[in-house]
């Protein structure tokens, strides 16, 4: 009765399954109880929905990765490399453990599975090598009376034989597999006279939906016991013929209208060169036309596709309204999750698309910016210098302009009613702010005069044989950062005065106002021809994805909240991430502390910019000072603030009537809320610290000043202040111009990371013909290791080519 109004549920909004509700109660010819309605038919009716918006609303493929997560009906092909052990008898079962549990978990979310295996020939290559070995060995020994066996030799055996041995094997074990998570399993044994003939196509078509509305998967295989050769060129107009189980897979996605096609191989997916050569690189995405680039290599060590015949197969099922990804089934880190990753949308192999973009791809970007990121290296410091203050000068000229897309933004966000105050103050831009800005991207010129190329240390080493320790950029530069557009001319200017390229990942709340913004920083770039080196990512890229590129982005700086620099630093496993994680800074009052100080610096530490991560998170105030007026000011200025306290546990002990308890002490807030909690000792509060702190920014207020020395050098945070607002934990206040992050890491850079902490060294050694071998005991020469003075080169200036 419900398939009934499956159309019903497809057209009308999820709002109106109460008046279909009342449909089927009168179709029943009873009322159905509001129990009923609510346990069993409302669930039936939302299952339906949701699987109906799974289907895509026409028949063309998909355009994107991201909305692979709309498949529903998703066709798996297993290439023999991934069924198969390595010495090609036997399957690989660990291997297919992990794809029948990604296939059933799949399956159990409402999605519709199809596989299509290979490994019947090996499994029953196996299973005769051991009957064949088992009958000559029985017949050896009754031939010679004795149970010593002498060398036997196995005959190369049939593969339609083996395949006819090994069907049955494969298939009870997918049902062994398949039935550890309650999933039925339906064997299907195919030839390419099932899709030529109309009624057996039409007969495997009407099976195929039976069992698929039935929640059975599939398992689809050539029958290799009795199919002929393929023949070759036996394509007909506009059909693929089945030569092997990548046609297979191909032609059944397009016979059955699936909405994605997987194939497993045993490499990463299509290079534009043969894997393993020296500049092959792994394609993300394959458009129709761009095999006539691609140089094939050899097949794989089984199977008789090979990565040809899979980019045939996978074009043909493109342009019949299938998507194909074409990935490794056999990597042993990847293949427990590689089919769902695919269907996540993650960057996982190649993916094919007939929807080119607009614009370069990000690994495009980041060659590009890479490119242009040594000629700006390679630049004067005065002409880095040039660029920084045009872009400084442009930012106020262009202010109206900047303003506006800016607005744009907040229109948009204010109307989606998704972000917080918080988030919407730092998405907002202003007048004073782009001064601000242009102000300290002019610091930045300045400080960028001896930046690249400043020699640390020199050293010599022999007679005309000298060493030195130079800085040099860290090389491509990963920014991502969320609703806070002036990260993006901050970071930009940052990133040309240490010589770096940038690759810049804004939030989308923002995108207007970063692409004014990105387009400035270009055009001050044009001015000495490195345009390419700053390059914004506007394109459907995830940011795990952006993470995996560790062949080309060396350094990642994440610029948002703590979940966003918690995921990033969870996603970037081949790349170093500077940041932190969260803000949670203290400010300790210490029982010699002065009343005015103490208010002023509370007040702005907590009130001034709550969404700051350099914002007071938790006051920590000593016993003596609690019932005294000093404590009776700081509660009465935060309630005046508007500020919202929470109690921590021994403050909560003193109070008859407290306010709330904390939940935990390790809270960033990010708003007009605090944790206040008493200690007994400067030494408890440190301790306390320590505990539940992020090692961000630190406050002691004393008048005492071996209390405050003991404070500074105990604590282990990487801002640790006396008498002064944790608010000053910021590049532009400590003169650094501006910064790309505050880091509490504890290599590299701590701290507000400005440009400094964007180079890294070389060592450059100059000598006269000297080899090793000089200073062997039989040499002639002896090592002095001299330090040298440090004298500071004079720049070269090196004149960029125009792109023209």
């Amino acid at each position: 009765m419900l398939s009934r109004y499956r159309p019903v549920v497809a057209s009308e909004s999820a709002v109106q399954l109460t008046m279909l509700l009342q449909r089927l109660s009168l179709c029943a010819g009873f009322p159905l109880s509001p129990r009923t309605q609510r346990t069993t038919i409302f669930p039936r009716l939302a299952k339906a929905l949701t699987q109906v918006s799974l289907a895509r609303a026409n028949s063309n493929s998909f355009a994107h990765r991201g909305e692979l997560r709309k498949a529903k009906r998703i066709v798996v092909k297993l290439g023999s490399a991934v069924v198969t052990r390595g010495d090609e008898c036997g399957l690989a079962l660990g291997r297919l453990a992990s794809v029948v549990e990604q296939v059933a978990m799949l399956q159990n979310q409402g999605r519709e599975m199809m596989i299509v295996t290979s490994g019947a020939v090996a499994f029953g290559k196996q299973r005769l090598r051991h009957e064949i070995l088992l009958s000559q060995s029985v017949r050896q020994a009754l031939h010679s009376g004795q149970n010593q066996l002498k060398d036997m030799s196995v005959p190369v055996l049939e593969a339609r034989a083996c395949a006819a041995a090994g069907q049955s094997g494969l298939m009870a074990l997918y049902e062994a597999m398949f039935a550890q998570y309650s999933t039925c399993t339906a064997q299907v044994l195919v030839t390419n006279l099932d899709f030529h003939d109309d009624q057996k196509r039409r007969n495997l078509n009407s099976t195929l939906q039976e069992l698929l509305r039935m929640n059975i998967v599939p398992i689809i295989n050539t029958n290799d016991a009795v199919v002929p050769p393929p023949e070759p060129n036996s394509d007909l107009q506009g059909v693929i013929s089945i030569k092997d189980n990548d046609s297979l897979a191909a032609r059944l996605a397009v016979e059955m209208k699936a909405d994605l096609l997987i194939a497993l191989s045993d490499v990463e997916g299509l290079y534009d060169s043969p894997p393993g050569t020296d500049d092959a690189k792994l394609i993300d995405i394959f458009y129709p036309g761009d095999q006539l680039s691609i140089t094939y290599g050899t097949k794989s060590r089984v199977g008789i596709g090979g990565m040809e015949a899979k980019v045939k197969a996978a074009l043909w099922a493109l342009q019949g309204g299938t998507s194909v990804v074409i990935a490794n089934g056999t990597h042993p880190k990847v293949t427990g999750h590689v089919i769902t990753d695919i269907v996540e949308g993650k960057k996982v192999g190649t993916f094919f698309s007939e929807v080119k973009p607009a614009g370069p791809t990000v690994e495009q970007q980041t060659e590009m910016a890479r490119n242009s990121g040594r000629t700006l290296a390679a630049l004067h410091p005065d002409q880095r210098g040039e660029i920084i203050c045009h872009l400084a000068d442009l930012l106020v000229e262009k202010k109206e302009e900047i303003l506006a897309a800016n607005k744009m933004d907040m229109d948009l966000a204010v109307n989606a009613g998704q972000l917080s105050p918080a988030l919407l103050n730092r998405l907002s831009l202003s007048p004073a702010k782009l001064n601000s800005l242009a102000i300290g991207l002019r610091q930045i010129a300045v400080a960028s005069q001896d930046s690249v190329g400043r020699v640390l240390r020199r050293t010599r080493v022999a007679h005309n044989l000298e060493l030195e320790q130079i800085t040099v950029p860290i090389g491509v530069l990963l920014v991502i950062f969320e609703a806070r557009p002036d990260c993006l001319p901050q970071v930009s200017a940052l990133a040309i005065a240490s010589g770096n390229a940038l690759l810049a990942k804004g939030g989308k709340e923002a995108a207007n106002t970063n692409r004014i913004l990105h387009e400035l920083t270009q055009e001050a770039l044009d001015i000495h021809w490195v345009k390419e080196a700053v390059q914004l990512v506007s394109t459907r890229e995830e940011v795990e994805d952006l993470c995996r590129l560790d062949e080309m982005i060396d350094l990642i700086i994440p610029r948002g909240s703590s979940q966003l620099v918690r995921n990033i630093q969870s996603a970037a496993k081949g790349i170093p991430v500077l940041g932190h994680s969260e803000g949670i800074c203290h400010v300790y009052i210490d029982s010699e502390a002065a009343i005015d100080k103490v208010i002023k610096i509370v007040r702005d530490s907590k009130c001034d910019y709550p969404a700051a991560c350099n914002a007071m998170e938790t006051l920590l105030v000593h016993r003596d000072i609690l019932r005294t007026p000093l404590f009776d000011q700081i509660i009465d200025m935060l309630r005046t603030e508007q500020v919202k306290i929470h109690a921590g546990p021994r403050f909560a002990s003193y109070l008859t009537f407290s306010p709330s308890e904390v939940k935990s002490l390790r809270t960033e807030y990010g708003d007009l809320e605090c944790c206040v909690e008493v200690v007994d000792t400067m030494q408890e509060a440190i301790d306390h610290i320590h505990r539940y702190g992020s090692s961000h920014t630190d406050v002691i207020v004393t008048e005492n000043e071996d209390t405050a020395e003991r404070f500074l050098q105990q604590l282990d945070s990487a801002c640790v202040f006396w008498n002064a607002s944790s608010r000053f934990a910021d590049g532009y206040r400590f003169g650094l111009g501006a910064e790309v992050g505050i880091s509490t890491a504890r290599i590299h850079a701590r701290g507000p990371v400005g440009l400094e902490g964007l180079l890294t060294t070389k060592w450059v050694l100059r000598g006269d013909g000297h080899t090793a071998a000089d200073f062997s005991e039989q040499g002639t020469m002896k090592y002095l290791h001299e330090n040298l003075p440090v004298t500071q080169p004079q720049p070269r200036q090196i004149a960029a080519q125009s792109e023209d």
